[in-house]
């Protein structure tokens, strides 16, 4: 072989090498609070809002933090940097991604369940005014498009 073909391969498994390691790195697991704290590693969790402990919005520091309990139970405070999402109050679940630092869960990433997608389900719940309300094919006036 020449010397030219040997740099040749040699540079394209050293680039072959580093793109696994990449992505193997940057990949993200579908976790929960405990498993992610344990890990220490970048993890996706999906939740629920606990309502009752608040949220907040730092309009200065653009942060967003809140109280979410996991599919097992655990809650846990997450710190976002960014803005609060359109529709998280009305959202079913929530699903962050991020790492566990100092007891908080730091996403980088929010994403929401977006409630209206169960309204013909029968899974959203109404209260009983709502369910005893006719139905019309009109639309009235607070009816968006």
């Amino acid at each position: 072989m020449k010397p030219k073909h040997i740099v040749a391969l040699v540079v394209a498994l050293v680039f072959i090498g580093v793109a696994a390691f990449t992505l193997v790195d940057n990949k993200i697991d579908y976790s929960d609070f405990q498993n992610a704290q344990h890990t220490g590693k970048r993890a996706q969790i999906s939740g629920t809002w606990v309502k009752e402990k608040g949220a907040h919005y730092d309009a200065k520091a653009n942060q967003f933090t809140f109280v979410m309990k996991d599919h097992k139970g655990i809650e846990m405070p997450v710190s976002y940097s960014g803005m609060k999402p359109n529709n998280f109050e009305m959202a079913p679940s929530v699903v962050c991604v991020g790492k566990v630092e100092g007891g908080t869960f730091a996403v980088t990433d929010i994403q929401t369940k977006c409630p209206s997608r169960y309204e013909g389900s029968g899974k959203m719940q109404t209260s009983p005014s709502e369910n005893a309300a006719p139905q019309s094919d009109q639309p009235t006036s607070s009816s968006m498009y």
